[in-house]
């Protein structure tokens, strides 16, 4: 259980990161409702997740499954049930657990990795979706799929049983400003439509460039400090 203070710290963080996503859709010419607001948990406790949902806060994001497993299980058994999407790097033997209580996945990137949680999905009786994790760069080294292997990879999430394909994720290269690392993603996503059309979701933008993604188009962003402060470095 969080206590009393850390709650109000989190709730008053959460509502003004709302009020600054509400400003940059205004700036943007964009509604709210536009964007939705997935708050990064990862490396923080399992309380203050729950005290987020508590708060009204749905989409929480996590990019370890040796975390963000018991962490989802530790919720549910409180009877508390967001929306996790998985925003990590993902290998092919963690895809039975992250298929088994993550909604989202938004790194998909190659054929092998989708397939594998084809089967997870299916296993477990659930459905995931999908989406792409492109490599603006082409250094795919930090996750993601080449450019022009995108559609190609998408005809292969449409196609498989207990995935359904949203659209495309991105983190802007380390070096470019994100106003051409968004537009390029622009013009992945309409790529990927080509092939679902239904796929639009564009999930871009954390804490130090959010506000360029908004204007980019991202449906999504991934925000995590902004309402939970500073991480501990990382053992």
């Amino acid at each position: 259980m969080t206590t009393r203070s850390r709650r109000d710290q989190l709730r008053d963080n959460l509502n003004r990161t709302r009020e600054d996503l509400a400003d940059a859709c205004a700036d943007a010419g964009r509604t709210p409702d536009a964007v939705r607001l997935i708050v990064v948990t990862k490396t923080f406790p399992a309380a203050d997740a729950a005290a987020l949902v508590e708060l009204g806060q749905t989409d929480l994001g996590e990019n370890r499954d040796q975390e963000a497993a018991p962490k989802a299980a530790e919720l549910a058994a409180a009877g508390l049930e967001p929306v996790w999407h998985f925003v990590g790097q993902l290998q092919r033997n963690k895809a039975k657990s992250v298929a088994a209580y993550a909604h989202w996945v938004h790194s998909v990137d190659r054929a092998p990795l989708a397939n594998a949680l084809s089967a997870a999905a299916n296993a477990h009786g659930r459905n995931l979706n999908a989406l792409i994790q492109v490599s603006l760069d082409g250094d795919t080294a930090r996750g993601g799929t080449p450019v022009p292997e995108l559609e190609a990879l998408a005809a292969v999430i449409a196609a498989a049983p207990g995935l359904t394909l949203k659209g495309v994720m991105a983190v802007a290269p380390l070096g470019w400003e994100p106003a051409k690392a968004f537009a390029l993603l622009t013009e992945c996503s309409e790529a990927v439509q080509r092939v679902d059309p239904a796929a639009v979701e564009v999930s871009a933008g954390m804490s130090g460039d959010y506000r360029a993604a908004v204007r980019a188009g991202a449906t999504m962003v991934r925000l995590g400090r902004n309402v939970l402060g500073e991480r501990e470095p990382m053992a």
